[in-house]
C-alpha cells in the first residue's frame, strides 16, 4: 500500500506521516481545484486571474488534508482510549489512513472507532459552514464552501458499508455483535467492500469509454484499492486465526536451511 514514509509531525502523541504517493494526489487535487472546480463554480461572480486561482487550489487542497488528518485523528483518539495501540496517521494517494497495530477485539470498540471519524467530519463541515456564512462573499468564501461540502461528502463516502471504509467496519461490527462471529462477519463485510470495488472499476471503464479520461482512471484506480485492501484484510484474519495460541516454533524448522 505504501512507499517511503516522511515523518511530517506529532499530535497528541500520534506521528503523522506523508507517504510519497500522496504529493501525487497533491498534485492532482491542486489543479483540479485550480484550473477546473473553482473557476467554474465562480463564473459570473467574479474575474479573478489564474494566479488567484492557483492560490485558492493550494490553500484548498491543503484544507482538505488537514480534514483527512482530523478525520483519521479521531479513529486514532477513539482507538487509544479503548487501548489499541497505534502506529501513526499517514496520509497517501487515496487519501488516510489511522494505521492500527491490532484490531479491535471487542464490536463495540469497533463500531466506535470507525463512526468516530465521518462524525468528526460532519462536525468539521458543519463548522465550515458556519464560517462561510459569516464571511462575504469573495475567493475565502469559495473555499470554506468547498471544505464544507468535501468533509460532508467525505463522510457519506467513508459510510458506504464496503469493508474496509469505515461504513464496512461499521457493517462488520454490527454482524460480528449479532452471530458473535468476528470471520464470519470479516468475511461478509468484504465480499460487500469487494462488491463496490468492482462497481467502482466499471464505472471508471464507463467515463474511460467516454472520453473523460482522469475520472476514469481515477474511479478505476480507487476500484482496485478498495477491492485489494477488503480481500487482503479478509485474508489476514484467516492468517491470525489459523495461527492463535499456537507458539512460533510450531511454525519453524528446527534446521536452518543451507
Amino acid at each position: 500500500m505504501f512507499g517511503k514514509r516522511i515523518p511530517l509531525f506529532k499530535i497528541f502523541g500520534f506521528r503523522v506521516n506523508v507517504d510519497t504517493t500522496w504529493f501525487i494526489l497533491a498534485i492532482l487535487i491542486t489543479w483540479t481545484l485550480a484550473e477546473e472546480y473553482f473557476p467554474s463554480h465562480l463564473i459570473g461572480h467574479m474575474d479573478l486571474s489564474r494566479p488567484a486561482y492557483w492560490g485558492m487550489g493550494i490553500v484548498g487542497a491543503f484544507g482538505l488534508f488537514a480534514s483527512i488528518v482530523f478525520h483519521e485523528f479521531f479513529h486514532s483518539l477513539v482507538a487509544r482510549y479503548y487501548g489499541l495501540p497505534m502506529k501513526g496517521i499517514t496520509l497517501f494517494i487515496f487519501g488516510g489512513v489511522a494505521e492500527m497495530a491490532e484490531e479491535p477485539d471487542n464490536p463495540k470498540t469497533e463500531f466506535l472507532m470507525a463512526i468516530a471519524g465521518p462524525i468528526s467530519s460532519i462536525v468539521l463541515g458543519t463548522g465550515f459552514y458556519f464560517v462561510f456564512l459569516a464571511v462575504g462573499y469573495g475567493p475565502v468564501k469559495a473555499v470554506l464552501h468547498y471544505l464544507f461540502f468535501i468533509n460532508l461528502f467525505l463522510a457519506g463516502l467513508n459510510m458506504l458499508p464496503a469493508f474496509p471504509l469505515d461504513g464496512g467496519r461499521v457493517l462488520r461490527s454490527i454482524l460480528w455483535s449479532i452471530k458473535k462471529d468476528l470471520l464470519w462477519a470479516t468475511k461478509i463485510a468484504s465480499r460487500m467492500g469487494s462488491g463496490f470495488g468492482i462497481f467502482l472499476i466499471i464505472m471508471g471503464l464507463y467515463f474511460f469509454i467516454s472520453r473523460q479520461f482522469f475520472p476514469g482512471v481515477w474511479f478505476a484506480l480507487i476500484g482496485m484499492f478498495i477491492r485489494d485492501a477488503s480481500r487482503m484484510s479478509y485474508k489476514r484474519l484467516l492468517r491470525r486465526q489459523a495461527m492463535n495460541n499456537e507458539e512460533i516454533r510450531y511454525f519453524m524448522h528446527s534446521e536452518p536451511l543451507e
